[in-house]
């Protein structure tokens, strides 16, 4: 058989993808917007998500060079300590956001957290993931337009600074994520991507990692209970060194990470 016939008969064969919003007429499957909804929701908390959580290691490369981190022991507790900071500082303005999604309530939890973060390392990671999330989901959830319209009204303004868990929360409100979801999910991103971190800086091995954060995660889920649905008004820093190492990645001589 030549070529042209093999291309001929491939065409003929070769049924064209339904649209996955608008279904396959042909078949009469037309999935419902609860399913469509739980795929973006899972992208969303997908590592491969283009975000730039993997480039930071939220002060784990500044205090093992400090040496406060020496055994598996330390590096644990430094974890919980961060996951226990983020649910005081982070997790108010993601279940705010999340509870009002809203450009006007992501403006004004933008402004809070911009003034709130002294340390300049976090703010400047905290921007750099917050734009980037904010620019992918625009691009990537379609289906949820006001992501791309919210987002065009805001770029230039001087006022905004495109924090993370902000946006965070925004965007787990308008893909339908109820708040306390929203927010086990924010300690879950976290805590992946200070074990990715742990793991990139061989403190620990890929499946010693995998435990690590199976084992972690029972504890966060304590975090997670002690510090749930607050308002962002309560927002609380609980770990002053954690700032104080933070933000002294700058100083280091040699860095893997941007914080």
């Amino acid at each position: 058989m030549s070529l042209c016939s093999i291309s001929m008969v491939l065409e003929e064969e070769i049924v064209p993808m339904a649209d996955p919003i608008e279904g396959d007429e042909r078949s009469g499957i037309y999935p419902s917007t609860a399913s469509r909804m739980q795929w973006s929701q899972w992208q969303l908390l997908d590592s491969i998500l283009p975000t730039g959580g993997f480039a930071h290691s939220f002060g784990l490369e500044s205090a093992v060079q400090s040496r406060l981190i020496s055994s598996p022991e330390d590096l644990e507790t430094f974890i919980i300590h961060v996951l226990d900071n983020t649910g005081g500082l982070l997790l108010p303005f993601v279940y705010t956001a999340t509870k009002s999604p809203d450009i006007e309530t992501w403006h004004k939890l933008d402004q809070m957290l911009n003034a709130t973060l002294t340390n300049e390392i976090s703010r400047k990671a905290s921007m750099s993931q917050g734009s980037a999330l904010f620019r992918v989901a625009a691009s990537v959830f379609t289906e949820i337009p006001s992501l791309k319209t919210i987002r065009d009204a805001s770029l230039g303004s001087k006022n905004i600074s495109c924090h993370h868990a902000p946006i965070f929360g925004l965007i787990c409100g308008l893909l339908g994520i109820d708040a306390e979801t929203s927010q086990r999910a924010y300690l879950f991103i976290t805590l992946r991507d200070l074990v990715s971190a742990a793991t990139r800086l061989n403190l620990v091995g890929p499946i010693g990692a995998s435990v690590m954060q199976h084992r972690i995660s029972a504890l966060a889920e304590g975090v997670l209970g002690r510090w749930i649905d607050r308002p962002a008004e309560e927002a609380c820093q609980t770990s002053p060194l954690l700032d104080v190492v933070q933000g002294c990645h700058s100083y280091l001589f040699s860095r893997l990470f941007c914080s």
